[in-house]
């Protein structure tokens, strides 16, 4: 199998998206090679890049994730030049081949999902299983830095300009998470200027920029490319085009440098044309040196003077600025008749947030238990100054939670603000969270299926006032099995309101560039485009009533020779009629069958790919506490995971590998 292009006949082999499942007529996607000077493949949506691969270097594409060998195929692209003209290529493509003959393997691309996907069929299963996507995570979008900005995946932000250039709006940069205009450098080249000569910084482990404006010679040295590079004022960086035995070939790069990444490793260095450091002609200002030190000396204590003032200004500005935050907060919360405690009161009740009294941390900072001097037991949420959650959240979860008033909801028992500290006070459960109990295969026990259907529809009731019957309609948007508390008689209280949202009148969505919340219980439309709304609540309600069923998070779960999350398990058995299996080995003997199927059907409606096929709350909870048939469920809206290279994948459900919960405090929706 080949994609590419056959020069002598003009061929091109792509593929082409089907407009959807049901339709096999050609769709917005497609995956091709672009014959640039430095050759590469993209995925195109219509006319625009979605993705490219980066341009093949002699041993990979140089924008490939995975780099590694895996144990499927082997892969390599292939250029064949005229016999007679050798500077002719005939013909250019890409092709991998089957490493066993038996395994059978397809690619296509998926347009709802807006993804190449890379197949393998079952035997066991009797399905097609992901092995592996396209594009794999959000920096493989295609310029999501705009030029000369550099996309790192396990940085927050993930957008940060090359070394040596700056934001081109810093307006838009950081406060509205807006990196689309990317970087320029901070002072124009000076190419054609004698006394200043431009330079060039090396840069390792980037996937090169998009090669559309570029300039191939295979038979030239590194030097010699850098010398022409350095000739030709348009040239802005310079590379080897094939990074075998040390190096060979030259690629120049005309324009802006777009669409760059960071791996952690990388052959092909990049050199980026810099602009010179001045310097002084030494002969011309030779004369004036004494009058350089006299205004050096001038402008230096001129300046030590401005600075002691700057820092005493800004000293006395901190010192206000406090005072009027604080006035600030206490006179938004006066009105809510919420007790405001003593610092000294709460330092004395967790024995100064000591270890031994930590019982927790959530996204925004520990949480402790203690002891008020009436004997009360507290929950102490102490906010870290450097968690994310600054004033406007701690105000919002105080006046959300101090407003709601209702059995399955946590209580909030007062506030504490002294100095850098925020403090919230909440009743003590003495059960601590329900993840602790679902995810520990000693502690599940004590949930049998009785409970843990008393527990889910707590849960649904709790979210159901949130949604319909507070004064506000809130949008919880960080529901998981660890925000969910349980009591002494084991009643859930939905807790921690930090990351809602609350509207009034008939609203009930809205979107947002910061998302918030945990991944494997966000819904797609949130993740992706920042739209969430009280159905994004009912997708997050759906992965936990999954987990409450299986004992398993959504994120860690190998089946066969597919690696899938606890989602797309669910709906594999599903469609294989065999839900029984997700069903947890603690509560078997305990469970009524027709109220377990129930919940797993009313739990695939709620986790629908659109949010308009999913049911409110009010038709869940309907749902639950009647026979009445429900409806076929559609596809879920989730991303299965890759392969494991290693192949030493697990076919029973309850072994699961473990995954911690990744909490997303400020993410630029795309």
């Amino acid at each position: 199998m080949k994609l590419g292009w056959d020069l002598r006949t003009g061929l091109e082999r792509k593929l082409t998206s089907w407009k959807s499942p049901d339709d096999p007529s050609a769709g917005d996607f497609s995956w091709g090679l672009m014959l640039h000077n430095y050759p590469e493949f993209y995925l195109m949506i219509g006319t625009h890049k979605y993705y490219r691969t980066g341009p093949w270097n002699g041993l990979h594409f140089s924008g490939s994730s995975n780099r590694t060998l895996n144990p499927l195929y082997e892969f390599k692209y292939v250029t064949t030049n005229d016999l007679i003209y050798a500077s002719n290529k005939v013909e250019m493509f890409y092709s991998f081949s089957l490493k066993n003959s038996s395994i059978v393997m397809i690619v296509n691309i998926n347009e709802t999902l807006s993804q190449i996907q890379t197949q393998v069929w079952s035997e066991d299963g009797q399905i097609w299983v992901i092995y592996e996507t396209t594009p794999g995570d959000y920096c493989d979008v295609y310029a999501v830095c705009g030029a000369y900005a550099n996309c790192r995946i396990t940085d927050a932000p993930a957008c940060n300009c090359l070394e040596g250039f700056k934001p081109k709006s810093p307006q838009e940069w950081i406060p509205s998470m807006d990196w689309s205009q990317g970087c320029v450098r901070p002072k124009p080249l000076s190419c054609e200027e004698i006394d200043y000569m431009d330079h060039f910084v090396k840069y390792v482990g980037l996937k090169v920029p998009d090669t559309t404006y570029t300039w191939l010679d295979e038979n030239i040295n590194l030097e010699e490319c850098r010398i022409k590079c350095f000739n030709n004022c348009s040239c802005m960086a310079f590379s080897n085009s094939d990074i075998r035995g040390g190096g060979s070939g030259c690629v120049l790069w005309f324009g802006d440098l777009i669409d760059i990444r960071q791996y952690p490793t990388g052959e092909q260095d990049l050199y980026i044309r810099m602009p010179a450091m001045e310097s002084i002609n030494q002969q011309e200002h030779g004369h004036n040196s004494v009058k350089i030190i006299i205004a050096t000396t001038i402008a230096g204590i001129s300046g030590i003077l401005s600075f002691c003032i700057f820092v005493i200004y800004r000293v006395r500005r901190s010192i206000a600025d406090k005072f009027k935050t604080k006035e600030n907060i206490e006179r938004q919360l006066k009105d809510l008749d919420l007790p405001l405690f003593d610092l000294l009161t709460i330092t004395t009740a967790t024995y100064n947030f000591s270890s031994n009294s930590k019982i927790g941390h959530g996204a925004f900072g520990p949480v402790y238990k203690g002891k008020l001097a009436d004997g009360q037991e507290i929950a102490v949420k102490r906010l870290s100054s450097s968690s994310g959650q600054g004033i406007t959240e701690f105000v919002t979860e105080v006046k959300l939670i101090a407003k709601l008033q209702h059995r399955n909801l946590v209580k909030l028992l007062g506030f504490c603000i002294k100095r850098q500290e925020k403090i919230l006070v909440y009743e003590y459960m003495v059960n601590g969270s329900l993840d602790s109990f679902i995810f520990d295969k000693i502690k599940g026990k004590f949930l049998d299926w009785p409970r843990r259907f008393h527990i889910i529809f707590g849960i649904a009731r709790g979210l159901l006032y949130l949604h319909q019957d507070s004064r506000l309609r809130i949008i919880h948007r960080d529901l998981k099995a660890s925000n969910v508390l349980l009591d002494e008689k084991l009643n859930p209280k939905i807790s921690d309101f930090g990351m809602a949202r609350a509207f009034g009148g008939d609203q009930t969505e809205g979107n947002t560039n910061r998302v918030v919340g945990t991944y494997g219980y966000m819904a797609p439309e949130y993740a992706v485009d920042g739209l969430f709304s009280i159905k994004s609540d009912v997708f997050s309600f759906g992965i936990m009533l999954l987990e409450i069923i299986c004992g398993n998070k959504n994120r860690a779960l190998c089946h066969g020779n597919q690696t899938l999350n606890l989602v797309g398990y669910a709906w594999t058995l599903w469609k294989e009629q065999n839900v029984l299996l997700l069903i947890d080995s603690s509560i078997k003997d305990s469970c009524v069958i027709p109220e377990v199927l129930r919940c797993i059907h009313v739990s695939l409606l709620c986790v629908q790919q659109y949010p308009e096929d999913r049911p409110s709350m009010t038709f869940v909870i309907q749902m639950l506490g009647s026979e009445t048939e429900l409806m076929e469920p559609k596809e879920p809206g989730f991303f299965p995971r890759r392969i494991s290279d290693e192949g030493n994948l697990s076919t029973i459900p309850n072994h699961m590998s473990s995954n911690e919960e990744l909490t997303i405090t400020s993410l630029n929706g795309r």
